[in-house]
């Protein structure tokens, strides 16, 4: 049997820097069935009623991240976000939260990219082997320690989330701390003394004020939120072996 076709109204807020000078809410009537996504819903406006909309999306697997938008406040993933759960209301989707936007869902991401490109995101071998040494091996307890924080795709949602990007965008953020903990927390990478230089600063950990809405609207369950906490006690830990290296916690 054939499913019901239902109809929703969708307010997308819409920036078009050729012709808004502020975003301003545009209205769409978009038929659906109960499978539907919202990414779909937005590909029909698109494809159907305004082919000038503006919006990121690739793999429509909640792998590639690119399609988070602000939906009815929060930050989802329109690709595994379904219009049936906001039936019979309206629907209001927006940009990214704390971003530039550059037209209408389409975000200004370069802030984000040079926090990511700053933490060194890839493993520097703490000992280099030669190829006829052969791979580096890892127990399945060395890779526990780093493997939550591994599934990270990048999607910003916990940025949009984060009351302290939103205040000052110079704090280095959840998803990037998490992603940095997962390469200090890897038994193979040797960069942990750089990154922790990020770590310690101002703009690092110490910026967050826990309120943990980050790791809620992780699409991954990454726990964004766990790993700055980790880092946190990293730092602390830094800092007091600094100290007595010094010889202040020896009285001198």
């Amino acid at each position: 049997m054939a499913e019901v076709e239902k109809t929703i109204e969708i307010a997308v807020l819409r920036y078009r820097p050729e012709k808004d000078t502020k975003p301003v809410s545009q209205t769409f009537e978009v038929p659906f069935t109960d499978d539907m996504s919202v990414l779909q819903g937005v590909q029909y406006i698109k494809d159907y009623l305004d082919g000038s909309l503006s919006f990121r999306w690739s793999c429509r697997m909640a792998i590639c991240g690119s399609c988070g938008m602000m939906l009815n406040g929060e930050p989802k993933l329109a690709c595994s976000t379904f219009l049936r759960e906001y039936y019979p209301g309206t629907l209001q989707i927006e940009a990214l939260k704390h971003f530039p936007i550059e037209k209408d869902l389409v975000i200004d991401a370069s802030d984000f990219i040079d926090k990511l490109g700053s933490i060194t995101p890839y493993i520097v071998p703490a000992e280099p082997r030669s190829v006829e040494q052969g791979e580096y091996l890892q127990t399945p307890a060395q890779k526990a320690q780093y493997d939550q924080f591994s599934a990270c795709i990048n999607c910003m949602l916990c940025y949009a989330a984060c009351p302290q990007y939103g205040l000052s965008t110079n704090f280095t953020g959840p998803g990037i701390l998490a992603l940095l903990h997962r390469y200090n927390a890897d038994s193979r990478d040797g960069a942990r003394e750089t990154r922790m230089e990020i770590v310690n600063s101002e703009e690092g950990v110490w910026g967050c004020t826990l309120v943990g809405y980050c790791s809620e609207v992780c699409p991954k369950e990454v726990d964004p939120a766990k790993a700055v906490n980790l880092n946190k006690v990293n730092s602390t830990m830094d800092y007091f072996l600094r100290f007595f290296a010094s010889g202040k916690g020896a009285g001198k």
